[in-house]
């Protein structure tokens, strides 16, 4: 009884712990990772499509006041020098250890060696506690990383800056604009590069969802690679798999554009909609999302590419500030 009891209060913990990374396992898995230049710690202007601006980097691999090198197109060890930034909450190994913890501490007298039916409900009730307390953790922090980000004052490490209006170039259908458009800068940008930066949306999510690291490396940068590396990693370990389907950007906002270091910069605010399903590899069923109802999501993408005629390459997905209801 005592053994099992502690089979099924770690396996639990750790359904609760895992719960919010499984909610969102699209490309960036509903996180802000990747590199901003030396933009990385400013927030981003607010836009008609993302009037909050977005929230501050669970993952980069630029330091604080120092250039984001491991974020420029082509440049060797850069995958490897971006190690994902997790909270104790979001990794498979804070959950295994959460269970463990618990299930070490059931072992240990919480149960009390009882047997029979009291016994069966008295366990089946500290289970039952043992997860709402995890979910409660689980809530409040995500609660509080929401407040943080959230309101009229930036995370800590965000300035904000005097920016000029930004000028809105979507709409219904993609990203469009009549001229060029300057943002944040003396950086052109212009209706072949908002074509560009819709194509790169698109060929993203197909080289997610086919996981195919090759075509991910054709459009990203090393950083944002590695990371989508360690996301289909992670659902592999689970024997599942992501696909995002008919991708469809419905509107989109320039928000800043520059130049440093002979390199060009874009970030864009995005509203998409799609088809997001989570499969099991197993059964081939849906465990997350759906294949016929559509979702809609608002993000901050940032490209970057080696100048004039470059190629524009992904460099950050960052997640939008929660507006007030």
């Amino acid at each position: 009884m005592r053994r099992t009891a502690i089979i099924l209060t770690a396996f639990a913990a750790f359904a609760f712990a895992l719960a919010p990374i499984l909610a969102e396992a699209r490309p960036g898995g509903g996180r802000s990772s990747g590199s901003r230049g030396s933009q990385t710690y400013s927030a981003p202007p607010s836009t008609t499509t993302a009037p909050g601006g977005g929230t501050r980097f669970d993952r980069t691999a630029t330091q604080p006041g120092s250039p984001a090198t491991a974020a420029r197109p082509g440049m060797a060890g850069a995958a490897g020098a971006a190690a994902p930034q997790r909270g104790f909450f979001g990794s498979f190994g804070g959950a295994l250890l959460a269970g463990g913890l618990i299930g070490g501490l059931l072992g240990f007298g919480l149960m009390g060696g009882g047997a029979g039916f009291g016994a069966m409900l008295g366990m089946l009730l500290q289970i039952a506690l043992i997860g709402l307390a995890v979910m409660f953790v689980v809530r409040l922090i995500r609660s509080r990383r929401a407040a943080t980000a959230g309101g009229p004052q930036q995370p800590q490490g965000y300035a904000y800056q005097a920016q000029p209006e930004p000028k809105q170039f979507g709409g219904m259908g993609g990203l469009k604009a009549a001229e060029p458009v300057r943002a944040g800068g003396p950086l052109e940008i212009g209706p072949a590069d908002y074509q560009a930066f819709e194509q790169t949306l698109k060929d993203v999510n197909a080289g997610w969802s086919k996981r195919d690291l090759a075509a991910l490396r054709a459009v990203a940068t090393p950083e944002m690679v590695s990371y989508f590396a360690q996301d289909l990693r992670d659902l592999e370990a689970r024997n599942w798999r992501n696909e995002t389907r008919d991708v469809r950007l419905e509107q989109g906002d320039l928000a800043e554009a520059w130049n440093e270091d002979g390199e060009d910069y874009a970030t864009v605010a995005m509203r998409v909609s799609m088809l997001d399903a989570t499969f099991d590899n197993a059964t081939n069923k849906v465990v997350e999302g759906s294949t016929t109802e559509r979702t809609d999501t608002t993000e901050l993408w940032t490209f970057v590419r080696k100048g004039p005629g470059g190629q524009w390459m992904l460099s950050a997905i960052q997640q939008t500030t929660p507006q007030p209801a």
